[in-house]
């Protein structure tokens, strides 16, 4: 049996690993460590599925003694924990400074003093912007060039965990993963905020132009990405998650709005947000050699999406009060 500590697996996709894990490992223990904040709810993790093996507690890993003590008897750590909304880090970047840098920071000494497993989520983030209209993708080799304060703590951390392994030899990988839509995504997000919006028949806002390119991946396939290199992955190394589905966009706004039988008039553009990175690309071909591969294509799994925040209306949009124009 395997003893998890999942951190920050009330949010988006901390959660759905949570379910994933619980639904395909029953004889595990996971233990979900969460500061919850607006985006986090207890209930996105599926009720169904807990039993004695799982357990929740409420703390930040930025606390040193608390990460200590919820680390004793663990096996692996996976951690989920950040602050990810570029805009919130524009405005104030000193909270993710102290959750993405300092709580990485906590856990990793833990993981050196208790011989932890751990794994650290990324993003593709880190490695900066591509040009608009080339073919060129990030590879797990490619420099580090994060460009907004949220990169650059994701980044700041990632560095953090390979000093870790070189230096003290914890036993650690480190995935970065493409823009991830699904259940339990909160309505800052552009996905959930058009369908959010579309319904109610609200503006929808765009940056720029919209034609900012992103690599799409439903959740469910980054989920089992992550279950894949926790069981076959090599320690020491990084892996990129992708679908390798690249979309602008103002494409995927559009195709949610057509889903919805809502007329392109919703769609607002303002202005650009400061050091938007126009395009994201990952080259997944390390990991899928490896046998994983995405079963989930771009359409039918925006159209789970869209039927899920339809039947969840309710709960999503009191989530938006105040955050979805």
């Amino acid at each position: 049996m395997t003893k998890l500590l999942v951190t920050g697996g009330c949010g988006f996709i901390g959660s759905n690993f949570v379910n994933h894990w619980l639904k395909n490992h029953p004889d595990d223990s996971v233990v979900n460590l969460d500061k919850m904040t607006y985006a986090a709810d207890e209930k996105y993790v599926d009720e169904s599925l807990r039993s004695k093996n799982y357990s929740f507690v409420r703390g930040d890993i930025a606390d040193k003694d608390l990460v200590m003590s919820v680390t004793e008897g663990i096996d692996t750590v996976v951690n989920f924990a950040a602050e990810s909304h570029v805009d919130n880090a524009i405005n104030e970047p000193s909270a993710f400074v102290r959750s993405n840098y300092l709580g990485v920071s906590n856990l990793l000494e833990a993981a050196r003093k208790r011989d932890l497993r751990f794994h650290q989520i990324s993003t593709d983030e880190v490695y900066g912007s591509l040009p608009l209209d080339s073919s060129d993708k990030f590879g797990y080799d490619s420099c580090y060039n994060p460009r907004n304060p949220y990169s650059a703590t994701k980044a700041a951390a990632d560095l953090l965990v390979r000093a870790y392994f070189v230096t003290y030899g914890i036993r650690m990988t480190i995935s970065n993963c493409s823009n991830n839509f699904g259940p339990h995504q909160h309505p800052e997000k552009l996905v959930p905020k058009t369908i959010l919006n579309a319904v109610q028949n609200r503006k929808i806002p765009l940056y720029g132009d919209g034609k900012q390119v992103r690599d799409w991946i439903y959740v469910d396939d980054h989920v089992r990405g992550i279950e894949f290199i926790l069981e076959k992955g090599k320690i020491g190394e990084n892996y990129l998650i992708s679908a390798e589905s690249e979309m602008r966009n103002v494409e995927v706004v559009s195709e949610i709005l057509r889903l919805l039988k809502k007329d392109k008039s919703l769609i607002e553009f303002v202005s650009d947000r400061p050091g938007h990175d126009v395009r994201y690309a990952l080259d997944s071909s390390k990991l899928r050699s490896m046998g994983w591969t995405p079963r989930y294509e771009f359409q039918n799994a925006l159209e789970e999406t869209v039927r899920h925040y339809l039947e969840k209306f309710d709960l999503y949009s009191k989530k938006a009060v105040g955050r979805v124009r």
